[in-house]
């Protein structure tokens, strides 16, 4: 690690919990993040930010006007441009230390299988349960730990799945929802609510990258910003649940 990044990192670095050996895990790891809007958005620039040595960004669309109100790594320059484009000029200039790899795209099923195989940690920052329940199933067949987030109005949610012991993934909290949430399309969301939830994504994908603390496995964290109260709730692991009940 050179000076520059160990002045950088510095701040990380003095805490006695994640030390030079928690930056120096960062650097060797690889994450990989599926949407780059409201919740993308802060999760890979404070992952960039904190020094994860590669990212590999998804996301099909382009930048528009009505994303700009919370989606702050695009800039009103970017509408019209890919998403992963905008986002990785943003991280590469946040900082030139790391790699930045992206796929303008949506992933199919051997895809999706094949890059969740090759990274350390996803982040889901999708903003659809279809996409989500895929991207749930890809991480359990290839063991590769999971942060999935969702934020609608003023409420939000992160759950944490690592392969090992009897945690609940993404299907074993929500089973066989037979109708398609609401999107914030529909019924809006208030802008710092998805930084929220994003921060809390990120801090949870770098605590699973260094072996930090507990993360929120088995366990939903739940916002409610209108009144500004958290709740964590118990989900236990679904014996009969199709994507990770056998294993």
């Amino acid at each position: 690690m050179t000076d520059q990044e160990l002045l950088r990192y510095s701040r990380q670095i003095l805490l006695p919990e994640f030390d030079i050996a928690g930056q120096e895990r960062l650097r060797d790891s690889h994450a990989l993040i599926i949407g780059l809007g409201g919740l993308g958005s802060p999760v890979a620039m404070y992952l960039a930010a904190a020094g994860v040595g590669r990212l590999t960004l998804v996301d099909f669309d382009t930048v528009d006007l009505s994303n700009l109100q919370r989606q702050i790594i695009h800039r009103t320059t970017d509408i019209g441009r890919l998403k992963v484009e905008s986002a990785r000029d943003t991280l590469r200039a946040l900082n030139p230390f790391i790699e930045v790899k992206t796929l303008a795209r949506a992933l199919g099923e051997k895809e999706l299988l094949e890059q969740a195989r090759r990274a350390d940690v996803v982040i889901d920052a999708c903003d659809n349960r279809s996409a989500r329940l895929a991207i749930n199933t890809a991480c359990v067949q290839t063991g590769t730990p999971l942060v999935t987030g969702a934020a609608i109005r003023l409420e939000g949610q992160v759950l944490v799945w690592r392969p090992g012991g009897e945690n609940a993934c993404y299907h074993c909290l929500y089973r066989e929802a037979a109708v398609e949430p609401e999107t914030c399309a529909q019924t809006g969301v208030l802008a710092p609510v998805v930084g929220i939830i994003g921060s809390i994504q990120a801090t949870e994908a770098i605590k699973v990258l260094t072996q930090l603390g507990e993360p929120l496995e088995s366990r939903l964290l739940l916002l409610d910003a209108l009144r500004m109260e958290w709740r964590t709730i118990n989900v236990r692991r679904w014996p009969e649940c199709p994507t990770c009940g056998c294993r």
